[in-house]
């Protein structure tokens, strides 16, 4: 699966590729059908890409079933 902002695969970065795709659904919706990467979502949400596993880390604490 390839991001819709710049086609990289989401699959490269912190996180995995399934924590990257709840992490957009859980901060954009979850009817989206098209995905950020981790660095393009980091910027679209405007924060530091490093932030990122601690987001998921907080909502796996939280028991979000995205995740």
């Amino acid at each position: 699966m390839n991001c819709c902002e710049c086609e990289q695969e989401i699959e490269n970065g912190i996180i995995t590729a399934k924590d990257t795709v709840a992490l957009n659904k859980k901060m954009l919706g979850r009817q989206i059908n098209r995905y950020f990467c981790q660095s393009c979502l980091a910027e679209f949400l405007e924060i530091d890409k490093s932030n990122l596993p601690v987001m998921v880390e907080d909502f796996k604490n939280q028991g979000c079933k995205l995740f």
